[in-house]
């Protein structure tokens, strides 16, 4: 960039590195599994287990069903916090940016690893504070990482979707943490290990991360990390060295006299219908497959699941990227994930209605599911009568819509 500004080679290895991140440690919650291997081998709520007249050996590997709650509560109270603790963490990322939003999240990650590698099956119930701070801090982590897009211009929407995607990749983590362990490396060391990486947390964080957030559209010469001192480092420095008269992009109503740059925007906006469109399918077509009581159509509904969680997740951050200003989305992002939080706990009457009045059949429980995601079309209409809506005001201030919708903003309206 020009004017001293981040070079490509900075903003790919501010992208890499944000990817090895997510993909690595902010979303090792979801492979919960693995890990449970491990912990019952080490006898970890052992002594929940009342004893049988099996064998040693064999009570080992099946455990019991108090055994097995206590670790079904650990990951339903960890995954509960994943969610809802994002809104008042994006909040925190919001107020005070992202240099602080990163040292809680690395205190927090850190703090869990610690937990986890000082437990013994005598302090078992360190796994629960563990598992909750590991949670909120990957995705304090990823909330962080994902303005990493607005380096990269138009491309910005894949890129958030990319970092959703690696954020769901990094539950292979606690796998590769069952495999070590099954070759001799102890629990203590491996989680030892993670801890310590919170150095390399840091070092992006220093290095390779803005100290309050990175704008979008990127001013002239924007570059963050410590070595910038005498560049716009963060979006308070552009707006405070701005000239008065100079109205940004995100602060320009669309009523009246519009800037060209807004047809960036409008352009975006009206690409993402599609993307909302194609969620809404999938989410539809997997709740009409796990709904049907066959086993071979379930590989479909798997796959479906997979795609579905990608698609929502990736595309809930990249609309809210795209149709709100970047210093409203920690708060967006966090009370979108919170919402799904407090929905997902509905799961505990739908199964209580299902074993009681229904009697097992889950019949009209995924048919009234079924009816509710179909309302989810209601979505992509409403994104697109706003871009109608839109491109006529831009249309009446006299904005050429036919420009290339990938024109840079200028800097300086014209007067």
């Amino acid at each position: 960039m020009a004017g001293g500004g981040a070079g490509l080679a900075k903003r790919l290895g501010t992208l890499l590195s944000g990817l090895l991140e997510c993909g690595v440690f902010c979303g090792v919650i979801f492979g919960w599994a693995s890990l449970v291997f491990v912990l019952k081998d080490l006898n970890y709520f052992r002594d929940l287990c009342q004893p049988t007249n099996t064998s040693h050996n064999q009570t080992s590997q099946t455990g019991c069903g108090e055994q097995d709650e206590q670790f079904s509560l650990v990951f339903t109270i960890g995954s509960f916090m994943n969610n809802f603790m994002t809104f008042p963490m994006g909040f925190i990322f919001d107020r005070f940016g992202t240099a602080t939003a990163r040292l809680i999240a690395i205190t927090l990650y850190t703090g869990g690893t610690l937990l986890v590698a000082f437990s013994t099956p005598e302090l078992a119930v360190l796994l629960f504070p563990a598992m909750s701070m590991l949670s909120v801090g990957g995705i304090l982590l990823i909330l962080t990482n994902m303005q990493v897009g607005n380096l990269f211009g138009k491309y910005r929407s894949i890129i958030i979707t990319l970092y959703n995607g690696a954020f769901d990749s990094s539950s292979a983590t606690f796998l590769i943490v069952k495999v070590l362990y099954g070759h001799g490396l102890s629990l203590k060391a491996m989680f030892l290990f993670m801890a310590a990486c919170s150095a390399w947390h840091l070092l992006r964080t220093l290095f390779l991360m803005p100290c309050t957030r990175i704008p979008y559209p990127l001013p002239p010469g924007y570059n963050y990390g410590l070595r910038c001192p005498g560049h716009s480092k963060s979006y308070r420095t552009y707006e405070e060295k701005r000239r008065p008269e100079v109205a940004g992009p995100e602060e320009t109503p669309l009523e009246g006299s519009a800037p060209r740059g807004a047809l960036g925007a409008l352009a975006d906006l009206r690409a993402s219908v599609l993307s909302l469109v194609v969620t809404v399918v999938q989410c539809v077509l997997f709740s009409i497959c796990a709904a049907v009581p066959v086993l071979p159509v379930q590989f479909a509904t798997f796959m479906l699941q997979v795609l579905s969680r990608s698609f929502l997740y990736g595309g809930n951050a990249a609309f809210l990227a795209i149709a709100f200003p970047p210093q409203h989305f920690g708060k967006l992002y966090g009370l979108a994930m919170a919402l799904s939080a407090l929905v997902a706990l509905l799961q505990y009457p739908c199964i209580a209605l299902v074993r009681g009045p229904l009697h097992g059949d889950p019949f009209y429980v995924n048919l009234g599911l079924i009816a509710v995601v179909l309302v989810a079309f209601v979505s992509p209409v409403v994104v697109a009568r706003e871009c109608r809506r839109r491109a006529k005001e831009l249309g009446a201030a006299g904005t050429p819509l036919a420009a290339p919708p990938g024109a840079e903003t200028p800097t300086e309206m014209p007067h």
